[in-house]
């Protein structure tokens, strides 16, 4: 798991995207069990408080399940559910840049050429 640490995403954001994309790719399972909130700090030398606060909002999404005792699992996903919410969020985004870019007076081109080139950063 990389971290950054002067990104502008919050350390908590960046351990549950890197999560969440593990479990909807499928390399984390139904049942698996993620590292300990206390080692996985330990592990990124950051507080517990943030890890804690990363699990929370996997688990606010529906993606794992906090089990007194033992830790968190991942939860069984209904992946078309999943993808339908993830759609929303993209329309709500796009949407968002479409109105930044027609405020700017920037063309359909303009933007396309922005995604490429984010798309392939990404990549």
């Amino acid at each position: 798991m990389k971290i950054y640490q002067n990104a502008s995403e919050p350390i908590y954001k960046q351990i549950a995207s890197q999560l969440r994309e593990q479990i909807l790719t499928g390399k984390l399972h139904a049942g698996d069990l993620l590292p300990s909130i206390r080692v996985l700090a330990q592990d990124l030398h950051i507080s517990v408080i943030t890890t804690m606060k990363a699990y929370e909002e996997l688990s606010a999404e529906g993606l794992v399940t906090a089990t007194k005792g033992k830790g968190y699992f991942v939860n069984t996903q209904d992946k078309q559910m999943l993808i339908e919410q993830y759609q929303r969020q993209l329309e709500d985004h796009l949407m968002d840049a479409v109105q930044a870019a027609r405020i700017a007076g920037l063309g359909l081109e303009d933007v396309q050429q922005t995604l490429a080139a984010l798309w392939d950063m990404e990549a």
